[in-house]
């Protein structure tokens, strides 16, 4: 199987596969022939580098069309594609690039600055010469023969008591969004998708562009930031059929925006964390449109949603997909591994892929937890291993934690959630001190030291002091307990910080 042949070649040279619009807002058309042919291109210019089948291939680049060509001439070669997020830093890159140890990152010339010198680069400037036809061209690689089990992508979670991990999707993961992309994304032939989604997020590459594709629809790719005022009026000037978003847009938009009807929008979906029922409520009163909640993770893909066909129960993660088979035990959402086309092969390790850790051989557990209704429908009640969801970003702690002790002040932090009415949760952080005392200058001083140590979204947006953190005899931290109180000395954010 090859999705260069299997898939794209399937539709008309002709037929729009991309709408992509560039920061300054020009709008640019793609077509499966061009996509092909660039793709081609540029999978000789990864050969002339040294990449070959079975290599890493990182990316570090926003919603452009050179993130989707580079990917493509990845499949097609056999090389591995890692898609990296714009908002990471140094030491998240060095975790990333000791751990899947890339031939060659593709990316903006001041996201590469940030890699680790032993990492080859290929910048945007080189990306725009293979592509300029006028130019002496490298001879494409010849597409690959692969099968299903054939690493194709690699995304990194966070853990929950140590560092981000790389989940390993294999080539069955490409052409599996089927499911996702008929029953609940609720994609038809030819419509226009936008997952609005960042590169180098589980759903980026599955929903940005494979999804649409499958079912033969065409995708939006949009290099901006995102403006409450703008989205949904974007939608209806490109004609928009399909909207996904994370939870925290569609909170934005319903509280800083203007909610109205968006001509020729069919269906809204949404993923990442829970979305608020009241959410849900305001965009069915004021665009006419119920915003389908559903569920994944990064290992396993889309795992339940409200499907098309069915009514939307706001508040609900919906039911699984048809085929996926899910129990509940002890409050743990589980999912049957063999039933899912999209669960991941394995994690990155020094010592090769290290397999899913499964009950009874078959059984993965999300440690989600969560309530079922007498119709099937299930509702998300929180997390067993203190994850952070915030905006649609996994946090976790330990990342946060290790930031703020780099700062010689810090003796000891923990990092957890605290609710947020736009981000669903921001980072809470509970510091006890080295030295100096507390301030509101500290608060903004920490605040800053963890946007350069890690990524910036991962930062603490409230800031509390405390003479010593709750622990077990062991000296674990009880986050448990910091999420139920709160700290004796409290700082909170000036507001540039926020």
């Amino acid at each position: 199987m090859n999705i260069v042949t299997d898939l794209l070649e399937g539709f008309p040279a002709s037929k729009l596969a991309l709408v992509a619009i560039d920061r300054q807002g020009r709008r640019r058309d793609w077509h499966f022939g061009e996509l092909i042919a660039r793709s081609a291109g540029l999978s000789g210019a990864l050969a002339s580098r040294g990449v070959s089948r079975g290599d890493v291939v990182m990316t570090l680049m926003g919603n452009r069309v050179e993130w989707v060509l580079t990917l493509l001439a990845c499949w097609r070669m056999g090389a591995v594609a890692l898609p990296g997020n714009v908002q990471l830093r140094r030491r998240d890159l060095e975790l990333r690039a000791s751990a899947a140890r890339p031939a060659l990152c593709v990316g903006e010339e001041d996201l590469l600055a940030e890699l680790p010198e032993d990492v080859a680069t290929m910048t945007m400037d080189d990306v725009a010469a293979v592509l300029d036809e006028d130019r002496p061209q490298e001879t494409p690689a010849d597409v690959a023969g692969m099968d299903a089990e054939d690493p194709a992508l690699i995304v990194f979670t966070s853990g929950t008591t140590g560092e981000a991990r790389g989940a390993i999707h294999a080539y069955r993961y490409l052409a599996g969004q089927r499911a996702q992309a008929e029953h609940w994304l609720g994609v038809r032939r030819d419509d226009l998708v936008w997952c609005t989604t960042a590169t180098g997020w589980s759903k980026s590459a599955r929903n940005v562009f494979l999804a649409p594709w499958v079912m033969g629809a065409g995708a939006v790719l949009h290099d901006a930031r995102f403006d409450p005022d703008e989205r949904l009026r974007l939608a209806g000037d490109l004609g928009v059929d399909v909207l996904c978003q994370s939870p925290t847009e569609y909170r934005i938009i319903a509280k800083r925006g203007t909610l109205a009807p968006v001509p020729g929008l069919r269906r809204m979906v949404s993923a990442g964390e829970p979305l608020n029922p009241e959410i849900v409520a305001a965009f069915r009163e004021a665009a006419g449109i119920d915003i389908a909640d559903g569920y994944g993770q990064t290992e396993t893909g889309q795992v339940t949603g409200n499907l098309v066909g069915d009514a939307v129960r706001p508040g609900s993660m919906g039911k699984p997909l048809p085929g996926f088979r899910i129990r509940v035990e002890e409050g743990e959402l589980q999912l049957h591994a063999p039933s899912c086309p999209t669960f991941f092969s394995g994690y990155l390790s020094p010592d090769g892929a290290e397999p899913p850790e499964l009950v009874g051989g078959e059984w993965w557990g999300t440690g989600d937890l969560v309530a079922e209704d007498a119709d099937g429908y299930l509702f998300f009640e929180g997390r067993d291993d203190d994850i952070i969801l915030s905006a649609g970003y996994r946090i976790g702690p330990f990342e946060v934690e290790s930031a703020l002790l780099g700062h010689p002040a810090v003796a000891e932090a923990a990092a957890v959630a605290a609710p947020d009415p736009e981000r669903g949760a921001v980072v809470r952080a509970v510091v006890v001190l080295r030295e100096g005392s507390p301030s509101e200058e500290l608060v903004r001083e920490l605040q800053e030291h963890c946007k350069e140590a890690t990524a910036p979204y991962k930062f603490p947006r409230i800031v509390e002091f405390a003479d010593e953190l709750p622990k077990t005899s062991s000296g674990k931290i009880k986050r448990a307990e910091l999420r139920r109180t709160r700290a004796d000395t409290v700082v909170a954010p000036g507001k540039e910080a926020e």
